[in-house]
């Protein structure tokens, strides 16, 4: 398999989608943040409150932020104008935080890059509001759930 951004002469390259013909994209990722019982306990109606403020809507909000900046964030990434972005954080039967965000564009490229930016900063800023009470916190994964459009679609068992 050959490295798409690795020119002919070895060197960084962006892709080159010039070619590409626009087509819907759309991208789910998901990170998922372990804050410990002494956090959780603080729970109340799906929100936690600090002295910074609601954990989980600060966190929504900073997701959505770090999506639509994600060329600035990772090299060689194509700038996007993201159409859609939804960040959406839930607490599962394991008592985890866990944060999906879905981007989506009509695009040449696509949008698993922003989702993954998205879902992963939202779980940061988790972690940054709730640290203060405990720094037994995990960040226990981020990964692409699916993904839409393009070449071929993907789309994992959760």
């Amino acid at each position: 398999m050959a490295l798409t951004h690795i020119d002919i002469s070895g060197n960084p390259s962006m892709v080159d989608v010039s070619e590409k013909t626009a087509s819907k994209r759309v991208a789910k990722a998901r990170s998922i943040v372990v804050l410990g019982s002494a956090i959780m306990d603080l729970l109340q109606n799906d929100e936690i409150s600090t002295k910074k403020g609601p954990v989980f809507q600060t966190a929504i909000i900073a997701g959505v932020m770090a999506a639509k900046r994600t060329s600035e964030l990772i090299p060689l990434c194509h700038p996007l104008g993201l159409e859609n972005c939804q960040v959406a954080i839930s607490v599962n039967q394991q008592n985890e935080v866990v944060i999906d965000c879905t981007a989506s564009v009509t695009s040449k490229t696509g949008v698993e890059m922003e989702a993954l930016v998205g879902a992963s900063m939202a779980a940061l800023t988790i972690y940054d509001m709730c640290k203060a009470m405990s720094h037994d916190i995990v960040i226990k994964e981020t990964r692409l759930i699916e993904k839409t459009g393009g070449k071929k679609d993907f789309k994992r068992d959760v």
